[in-house]
């Protein structure tokens, strides 16, 4: 397994950082719909030491989701996204669908250890949440069925996923979340083990591959290790963090003090042969970053890189 972060800003300071903790791999934002933009964020990342493992986030994808993509615009923009990726050998491109949010909260501010600062959700307070990855706004009031994201999903996939092997670029689906049936008036479909079954079945191939985003999988409930076994090698890439609580209201939590046995679940991914990145993801806001992005300072994210890579060596040997 190879660790890997995504850096907030991806700046030199960060990188060097990052190399200096062990961090083999960059996960970087949507770069720009050309060659060239591909290409300057791989030759940034490289100059450092590190190489550029996935894309993920702001991707051109909205309406897509929403079966509004009429000119078919966005499809053209991932599959040219694809091409591009597999032209300067970027292996992963990590996604999600999610209709008009990304991932939500309702408090980016709740006190954990020594006065850090980490996201919760809870239900009841959902009308005033806070979409930490702003989407289209355009398309943000409208509704959507779970039968409708289906179609909207199975006509992306038979679309890019050709692309993709042409490519040999992998799609991760990331889950919903929080995996609640709907949110502000549009289902939810990305939010169980078997709509992640389902997933990988509407095209079996290498490159149709689910991100396994593990505090989003414990907000649904599920045994950690037991669904790492169960989902086996269509886990192609790996958000590794923790909650507290449930689907309707959680925390959450520092890597080490959630309520999952973090050194099972790598035990589980390694038993299924997992060798793609592992990055942390969510983050404490620790003392002095009072400015930074919620989930994504660089202070809570030095500390987790040690401890998964500690964990990455303990459980090499177990």
């Amino acid at each position: 397994m190879k660790l890997a972060s995504v850096l907030t800003p991806l700046n030199e300071a960060n990188m060097r950082l990052a190399v200096q903790c062990g961090v083999e791999g960059v996960v970087v934002r949507y770069p720009g719909p050309s060659l060239d933009d591909v290409m300057a964020v791989k030759r940034t990342v490289q100059s450092c030491g590190l190489e550029v493992l996935a894309i993920e986030g702001y991707l051109p994808i909205e309406k897509i989701k929403m079966g509004a993509d009429h000119d078919g615009r966005e499809v053209r923009a991932m599959k040219e996204l694809i091409c591009h990726m597999g032209t300067v050998g970027i292996p992963l491109l990590c996604y999600n669908f999610m209709a008009g949010t990304d991932w939500v909260r309702t408090r980016v501010d709740v006190p954990a250890r020594g006065g850090a600062r980490v996201t919760a959700f809870n239900l009841a307070d959902a009308e005033q949440a806070v979409s930490l990855n702003a989407t289209d706004k355009s398309i943000s009031t409208s509704s959507i069925t779970a039968k409708e994201l289906w179609t909207s999903l199975e006509h992306f996939l038979h679309e890019v996923i050709p692309a993709a092997e042409k490519y040999s670029v992998t799609l991760a689906m990331h889950p919903d979340d929080p995996p609640l049936g709907e949110f502000h008036g549009k289902s939810r479909i990305m939010n169980s083990v078997s709509a992640f079954e389902r997933l990988v079945s509407i095209i079996p191939s290498s490159r149709n591959a689910v991100c396994f985003c593990q505090g989003t999988f414990v907000e649904m409930g599920v045994d950690i290790p037991e669904t790492i076994r169960r989902l086996g090698s269509h886990i192609q890439y790996v958000h590794f963090r923790d909650v507290e609580g449930t689907v309707d209201s959680f925390v959450e939590t520092f890597h080490d003090s959630g309520p999952t046995d973090m050194a099972a679940a790598l035990r589980a991914l390694r038993e299924v042969g997992y060798t793609g990145p592992v990055r942390p993801d969510h983050v404490p806001q620790l003392f002095g970053e009072d400015d930074g992005e919620p989930g994504y300072t660089m202070l809570g994210r030095l500390f987790a890189f040690g401890y998964i890579r500690g964990l990455l060596h303990g459980t090499a040997f177990t």
